[in-house]
């Protein structure tokens, strides 16, 4: 069995584009150990779309991006744009390590 490779939820939380959500859904994916394949069963996606939304594809629907998320374990926020920068501050001190 191919052995999956972690990879890093994207720096910036906020997700303005396909791609940058693919990347937080593989990176979800891959930390949690799982295959495509094996994510997309559990999930109940045909596998095309579980890749088609990893690798940015815009055309997915976006009932299925959340279906995915969800089973993944990836929550998606929204907020009005006037508190993003705000956001992004709380959040990275979040995720900062303690000193």
């Amino acid at each position: 069995m191919k052995r999956v490779i972690p990879t890093a939820f994207p720096a910036d939380p906020c997700l303005d584009s396909p791609v940058k959500l693919g990347a937080a859904i593989r990176a979800a994916r891959t930390q949690a150990g799982m295959r495509q394949v094996d994510a997309a069963l559990s999930i109940g996606v045909a596998l095309q779309t579980l890749i088609d939304i990893e690798t940015g594809q815009p055309g997915v629907s976006i009932g299925k991006i959340l279906q995915v998320a969800q089973g993944l374990g990836v929550s998606l926020f929204v907020l009005p744009q006037s508190q993003r920068d705000n956001a992004r501050r709380r959040l990275a001190e979040l995720t900062q390590p303690p000193l």
